[in-house]
């Protein structure tokens, strides 16, 4: 019998070529992780002194001044928005999301509102903000900003993520500086980024973490900075946070998570993706129809993806129905597909166990040589990937 527990519990034994996806359980938990959650789960701990700890370990990685865990990089949206709604009145936090604080206003490029899985703005909303969308979804303006920003603003949000506009927009440096000069906090949602102290360092008051990404921590979202702004969305943890609550498990895992990251041969790590990433591109190269390119992550963490370009007249296959086939094969392979309309997908090195890298060769092979055999194009049409992307979901657990 196979040690894999997915193969005892009846799931698929997937290779993850996507990246750090929620939806495909975010990444590797690190060992030092496991084995902390392990030794910390017989035993009883104060839940807030544990959380100071964290705190501690938190401002050493980032240089914020203080810092806590919880549920997940989205829950640390509400709550850092919270904090600046409600300040330290406890009252207020119970009445969330109602709130008869007219300072809740909240600034946010209209590129940033983006879906991570759920609507950006709705983490804001959930906590009893009122979006303030500003500049256009592809441009963003000095006086977009300026002009927004009045007695009712109580934050600004500033998202950095693959799925935002990458032109046009407003840079973090200038969005702090129109901020600050009219004395508004700034939050950063940096749920997948490698960089722990350059957006605290940019002047951002609050920035958000994913725990259980890059970091290779349990599923958590860590928020870290100012410490009065931190102790404020910490008290939300007696209201909205309640249902964003973590266990001592989580707090403890992402502390390990924490400290493995000092200790980690990041380069020796970028060897191993470097040589899966070969390994695709001699496996691709040369072949009708088909274009693969090594290309550099687009927010600026130090990895690499290769995008896949498909030419479906002379592959017989489009991007999306490749993207498919792999999916459905065995091992099924699941790619990174958000842009596949545009004909392309990329497969992310990231979370590679070892020999996978090898399976997603062999099966791109095989999928690209049965295409190329058929005497008809595989061409489903585009519009039935949106028609039919919820179907299974609002089948669920069906």
């Amino acid at each position: 019998m196979t040690d894999d527990i997915r193969s005892q519990l009846g799931l698929r034994e997937i290779i993850n070529v996507s990246g750090t996806m929620t939806s495909l359980g975010a990444s590797i938990v690190v060992p030092e992780a496991i084995e902390a959650m392990r030794a910390i789960l017989p035993q009883f701990v104060e839940i807030n002194d544990l959380q100071r700890k964290a705190s501690a370990v938190i401002a050493r990685l980032t240089g914020a001044e203080a810092g806590f865990v919880t549920a997940s990089c989205s829950a640390g949206i509400s709550l850092a928005v919270a904090g600046t709604i409600t300040g330290a009145n406890l009252l207020a936090i119970e009445k969330l999301p109602e709130t008869t604080n007219e300072k809740a206003e909240i600034i946010v490029q209209m590129g940033h509102i983006v879906s991570y899985g759920a609507p950006v703005d709705q983490s804001i909303r959930l906590a009893g903000g009122k979006v303030v969308m500003i500049g256009q979804a592809t441009s963003t303006h000095r006086y977009h900003m300026e002009e927004a920003i009045g007695e009712k603003t109580a934050a600004a949000v500033y998202v950095v993520s693959h799925h935002v506009v990458n032109y046009g927009l407003l840079h973090l440096t200038e969005f702090v500086e129109i901020a600050h000069a009219h004395g508004v906090p700034v939050i950063v949602d940096a749920a997948s980024e490698y960089d722990l102290r350059g957006f605290l360092a940019a002047g951002a008051n609050i920035v958000l973490y994913s725990g259980h990404k890059f970091l290779g921590g349990p599923t958590s979202g860590i928020v870290a900075g100012k410490k009065e702004l931190v102790r404020r969305a910490f008290l939300q943890n007696l209201g909205i946070g309640r249902g964003m609550k973590v266990g001592k498990e989580s707090i403890y895992g992402v502390m390990a998570a924490l400290d493995a990251w000092e200790k980690r041969d990041h380069d020796a790590i970028r060897a191993r993706e470097k040589a899966a990433l070969a390994l695709w591109h001699d496996v691709l190269g040369g072949r009708p129809g088909v274009t693969a390119l090594i290309e550099p992550d687009p927010t600026g963490n130090p990895l690499d993806r290769l995008r896949v370009i498909l030419d479906s007249q002379a592959t017989h296959i489009t991007a999306w129905d490749l993207a498919a086939a792999l999916r459905k094969g065995t091992p099924p392979i699941i790619v990174r597909d958000h842009e596949v309309e545009h004909h392309y997908f990329y497969l992310d090195p990231c979370n590679l166990h070892p020999g996978q890298a090898e399976s997603v060769a062999r099966r791109l092979a095989e999928e690209l040589d049965k295409a190329q055999a058929s005497n008809a194009i595989i061409a489903t049409p585009i519009e039935d990937l949106s028609r039919n992307r919820f179907n299974g979901l609002l089948r669920w657990p069906d």
